[in-house]
C-alpha cells in the first residue's frame, strides 16, 4: 500500500493556463506563441509554459467553443489566431470568482490574510 506522502495527487495548477489564456484572449487576440510570452510577463516570471503545452490547452478550448481561430499571414508566415468567444468570456467570469475565492481561502490557511 502506498504511503499518504508517495501518493502523486493533481496539481493545484491544472487549471491556470486555461485561466490566464481566457484572460489574456480578453483583451486581445494572439497566437500561441505570444500567449507563451505574455503568461510568462503577465506573471512577473512565475510561471512559464512550454509552447507544446499551450496548443492542446488551445485546442480543447475551441472544441469547448470558448475560443475561435482565423488564420493570418502576417510577415510571409500563417499563424492561427485565437480569441474569446461568448462562451469564452462568461467561462472567464466563473473561473475568476471560483479563483478568488479559492485563493482567499488558501491565503486564510495560510495566516497570510484574504
Amino acid at each position: 500500500m502506498n504511503s499518504p506522502e508517495k501518493r502523486s495527487a493533481p496539481s493545484f495548477t491544472n487549471g491556470v493556463p486555461l485561466l490566464l489564456i481566457l484572460k489574456l484572449l480578453a483583451q486581445k487576440e494572439m497566437y500561441g506563441y505570444e500567449i507563451v510570452k505574455s503568461i510568462h510577463q503577465a506573471t512577473g516570471e512565475a510561471l512559464s509554459f512550454p509552447e507544446g503545452s499551450i496548443y492542446p490547452v488551445l485546442h480543447s478550448m475551441e472544441l469547448d467553443g470558448l475560443v475561435k481561430n482565423a488564420e493570418r499571414t502576417v510577415q510571409g508566415r500563417k499563424r492561427l489566431y485565437y480569441s474569446l468567444s461568448t462562451r469564452g468570456r462568461n467561462k472567464l467570469e466563473s473561473l475568476t470568482t471560483e479563483w478568488r475565492k479559492v485563493s482567499s481561502g488558501v491565503n486564510l490557511a495560510l495566516g497570510w490574510g484574504a
